[in-house]
């Protein structure tokens, strides 16, 4: 039988005995609950945490396209959730007590609703405005457009409900943070498309721009066929120069 030191001996017991008054909270940014044995509410638990991984495609994003309408794009998200964070600590309304778990932060309005309406209203904004000549077929161009729109906005829908059936927010504290999304949005890609774009081509100029290869692809409409034939132009020339190197 294993023995122990006495100070071994004498710490475990005292370690149980003398409670530890420090108080634990949950990390509640990615903590989500959800009924036992409910494969709807598992669902919407795995659809609330949504917001993480468009946040994540936003770094993604940055790091290897740098473009600038991005980078704008994910700043006004951040500042979304500066407001959502003010918002919460002027109206200091509590989340509704469903659960046995305690929660510290206030609940109105919602921060996922806010997120997931502010980011569906945004993608919105840039599809009618912004994003033209997808593709030199209007059909395939316009139901592009429609599956865009329509599943952000279906997204939004799906985190909106999680967060009032899994019971961490009213309805009306969901129907707010929707709201407070919505208008800011609304206010970021105006801010954005009327005083920011047109600055893009002088900040692009900047020599801080050029260090970190920031680029403004304002002006081009079709971004993703842009690349893909510049790409296949230039992996051709390399070939033909790789052959002709060779044969000499």
């Amino acid at each position: 039988m294993a023995t122990y030191g006495t100070g071994g001996e004498n710490n475990i017991p005292n370690n149980l005995e003398n409670h530890d008054t420090t108080e634990w909270v949950p990390f509640s940014l990615t903590l989500v609950y959800y009924p036992k044995g409910d494969l709807l509410g598992q669902f919407l638990a795995f659809i609330s945490l949504s917001p993480f991984g468009i946040g994540s495609g936003f770094i993604a994003l940055i790091l290897f396209r740098r473009d600038l309408h991005t980078i704008t794009f994910f700043l006004g998200t951040i500042c979304s959730e500066i407001l959502n964070y003010c918002l919460k600590h002027m109206i200091c309304e509590p989340r509704p007590v469903l659960r046995t778990d305690t929660t510290v932060e206030y609940g109105m309005p919602s921060s996922h609703a806010q997120f997931a309406w502010f980011f569906a209203t945004y993608i919105f904004y840039f599809v009618v405005i912004r994003l033209h000549h997808m593709n030199n077929n209007t059909i395939i161009e316009n139901l592009s457009k429609f599956l865009i729109i329509s599943s952000s906005t279906l997204l939004a829908i799906l985190v909106s409900i999680s967060r009032i059936y899994l019971g961490y927010h009213t309805f009306w504290q969901v129907f707010c943070g929707a709201l407070v999304g919505i208008m800011f949005a609304t206010v970021w890609f105006a801010l954005t498309y009327l005083i920011l774009t047109p600055m893009f081509p002088q900040v692009v100029s900047w020599k801080i721009s050029e260090m970190l290869l920031l680029r403004d692809t304002t002006l081009i409409p079709n971004v993703l066929w842009f690349e893909y034939t510049n790409t296949r132009q230039e992996v051709r020339a390399r070939s033909r120069k790789l052959v002709s190197m060779k044969s000499q």
